[in-house]
């Protein structure tokens, strides 16, 4: 090539690589064009990279179709040599004494090896082979080394362009870390700079404080003059001077709009490099708002133990836990649901009892009474109240789902009567054995909520449903479980009933359809 040729090669190819932006990419600009231009047989980039402790020389990019190695070892002596000179080498002819490495195929016989290094790097090697001998000569040597010196920089810039971006962008993630942290603090954050003014401060201080941007800049002392006491003024001009934390510091802080606030004040110098002052962080704790979420927290907990004790003893452990974390579900006063009411009550107990002392009496009653209680609570039921010897629940308070409610009471009633039929149980026994339960249950809506007086009161339920459910526990005989027609359609096809003829109950007009629950379908 002549000259001006090389001259203009090189300016094309430089701005082919100037005008990219991508290490990779420059680079394969880079082999690609010594490649053209020198119509070379082999063209190969190695960069030099950590291995496991080792330091390597890795293919890049190639050009040609021959085998080259993927790896070099950075022990040869041909990298020890071009790493003191830093100079392109060029090869007429294989020579069985030294440099074997700069000949990546058996078929070459003559090289180049250019070291790409910038002003503090060694980045690696561009070497190019051609099979024939004494290939390259010297103005493809003025060409080669001009531009692979050129392109050396310009990755090198690249990088440290893309270095710089990278450290940017970390710095710029940082930031909008440490304002995601101050703007989610409930404590009211102020910095100050080295002059005393305005630096920063955080949405709480907007919140609280009425802080508007244009206070940035202002001095401290001059916008907060009026709202601290000397105390804290001459605390906060003490640390700066100082340079020691001040902490524990409380006071009042007077607002123009609101009411005062009671606070809590840490104070902790800035310091930038070599120990400069830089200003002061200033951390307010609200001691007035702090008191009442504490309030609020002691309330809730207050309502929440209010809860369980009400419910505690007569409702399964997994529904009280629902109220418990839940207290809304019980509203104050009385709430309207739709629920399924039981009355079990024992048949011959009032001619059983006349004869017995009342201690036995009572022995009998709480045994039964706590087998009873076990099943009701097992099926999710609520035990409202104990009437001499009947029992009361209910389901669909406080929680409600009316076909599984009703099905739960029915499957209750139904394993009620089986274990009272059953020779294994453990009450209704002696004198008592031919004692027997007659169960009345009907579905409707009615009012549940806490009733009675300042002195006492009880969660309970109320309404026609609850009385309709009593006079079928009349109607009831021994070992029957009477349902009404609601409660019937929706229990669907889980039981096994017996139609019996209508009755007619206290405060109907009409007579009500009523069945015999004689079985649950398995």
């Amino acid at each position: 090539m002549k000259n001006e040729q090389i001259y203009q090669e090189l300016v094309r190819a430089g701005s082919l690589v100037a005008n990219e932006q991508r290490k990779t990419n420059q680079l394969s600009i880079l082999v690609d064009q010594t490649f053209d231009i020198s119509h070379s047989d082999l063209s190969c980039l190695y960069l030099y990279e950590e291995r496991e402790g080792n330091r390597l020389l890795t293919l890049e990019a190639q050009r040609g179709d021959f085998e080259v190695p993927t790896r070099l070892s950075s022990n040869d002596e041909l990298w020890e040599f071009l790493e003191e000179c830093e100079e392109t080498l060029i090869l007429s002819a294989r020579n069985p004494a030294f440099f074997h490495t700069a000949f990546l195929n058996p078929a070459m016989n003559s090289a180049v090896v250019l070291p790409l290094v910038t002003a503090t790097t060694q980045l690696g090697y561009l070497i190019l082979n051609a099979t024939e001998e004494a290939f390259f000569g010297s103005e493809e040597f003025y060409f080669l080394d001009s531009f692979v010196r050129l392109s050396s920089g310009m990755v090198q810039s690249a990088q440290l362009y893309r270095d710089l971006e990278r450290q940017f962008k970390e710095v710029e993630l940082l930031e909008r870390y440490q304002e995601n942290i101050f703007a989610s603090m409930t404590d009211l954050l102020i910095t100050t700079d080295a002059k005393g003014q305005i630096h920063y401060f955080n949405p709480a201080a907007v919140e609280h404080l009425g802080l508007k941007e244009e206070l940035v800049g202002e001095p401290f002392e001059k916008v907060f003059n009026a709202s601290f006491g000397k105390k804290v003024l001459k605390a906060i001009n003490e640390a700066y001077v100082q340079g020691e934390p001040r902490l524990g510091i409380e006071g009042i802080m007077k607002r123009k709009e609101d009411e005062n606030m009671d606070f809590r004040l840490n104070i902790s110098p800035l310091r930038g490099k070599r120990g400069k002052k830089e200003g002061l962080t200033l951390l307010f704790t609200d001691q007035t708002r702090e008191r009442q979420l504490q309030s609020k927290m002691e309330s809730v907990v207050e309502e929440r133990r209010i809860v369980k004790d009400m419910f505690a003893r007569y409702l399964s452990s997994d529904i009280v836990k629902t109220l418990v974390d839940r207290p809304d579900l019980v509203k104050p006063g009385g709430d309207k649901k739709m629920a399924t009411i039981l009355f079990a009550d024992i048949r011959g107990y009032t001619s059983f009892s006349e004869t017995k002392d009342p201690e036995y009496i009572i022995g009998v009653l709480n045994a039964y009474f706590s087998e009873a209680v076990e099943i009701i609570i097992k099926y999710k039921g609520y035990i409202d109240k104990f009437i001499g010897d009947a029992i009361m629940a209910a389901w669909g308070v406080p929680i409600f789902s009316e076909e599984d409610d009703a099905r739960a009471a029915v499957e209750c009633a139904v394993e009620l009567q089986n274990l009272i039929n059953s020779k294994d149980r453990n009450f209704f026994t002696g004198d008592a054995s031919h004692l027997r339960v007659g169960i009345g249950m009907h579905t409707g809506p009615l009012i549940a909520g806490n009733l009675g007086s300042d002195r006492r009161m009880d969660y309970s339920v109320i309404g026609d449903t609850v009385n309709v459910a009593a006079r079928l526990e009349g109607v009831a005989g021994p070992g029957q479980v009477i349902i009404t027609q609601k409660t019937r359609d929706l229990i669907g096809d889980k039981f096994k009933v017996k139609a019996l003829e209508p009755v007619q109950v206290k405060g109907k007009i009409k007579p009500i359809n009523i069945y015999n629950v004689l079985k649950k379908i398995e």
